[in-house]
């Protein structure tokens, strides 16, 4: 693995050259958190389970940037949003078919971010670049969607991989363990540092440390 990762700098906390104003980014976040309260799954306080990931990922991505600016974190909560309009079963089944679901979710949930901000007064460059990190475009290499790459997992080891291997009984040891380990290469220094540090479970901890040392594949 290189060890030359990216390291979250200044552009992530400095005002852009087009930064939008206190209150589009208000009306922003209430626009956003509307749409997921549409969410009709409920996490286990019965709040729409969108709205509780979203502010997961908020929560994540201040702690990875202390400094993030107001789009960084913005763009955080749009990480899902309408994520369950698009259901897994309507692509093949197979890790072919999860990355077509997830290619054209990152498309669908970009070009519905950039409207949402756009419609809320969020300036038409920090909604495009607010819609590339939601898109994943350049990861590994633009911080912003870095952030927000590292933040999902960072969600998912903390507060889903136990559901997920429960509804997933079916697979063997050894797919949950290349899904960690393609997982933790796409992680920056900091989500790294971050991920270890996590409180796992027994057991979820056993397949991190075993994941790791797998060949890369």
């Amino acid at each position: 693995m290189p060890e030359d990762r990216i390291q979250f700098g200044d552009e992530m906390t400095a005002p852009s050259p087009s930064q939008s104003s206190p209150q589009a980014y208000e009306n922003a976040r209430r626009a956003v958190d509307a749409i997921h309260a549409r969410d009709p799954k409920r996490d286990g306080d019965g709040l729409p389970a969108e709205l509780s990931y979203a502010d997961a990922m908020e929560a994540w991505v201040a702690r990875l940037v202390p400094e993030a600016t107001p789009l960084l974190r913005l763009a955080a909560r749009c990480q899902h949003l309408e994520r369950w309009s698009v259901s897994r079963d309507r692509f093949p089944e197979g890790r072919a078919g999860y990355h077509q679901w997830r290619q054209f979710l990152y498309g669908v949930q970009a070009e519905l971010a950039a409207r949402v901000l756009r419609e809320a007064g969020i300036t038409e460059t920090e909604a495009a670049m607010a819609a590339d990190w939601v898109a994943k475009k350049g990861l590994m290499t633009n911080p912003g969607t870095q952030a927000l790459e590292d933040a999902a997992i960072l969600v998912f080891l903390e507060r889903e991989i136990i559901e997920f291997i429960a509804e997933h009984r079916d697979y063997p040891r050894s797919k949950f363990l290349h899904i960690i380990a393609r997982s933790w290469r796409k992680l920056s220094t900091a989500g790294r540092d971050a991920a270890l540090a996590l409180p796992l479970a027994p057991e979820i901890a056993s397949l991190v440390e075993e994941a790791l040392n797998l060949p890369n594949d």
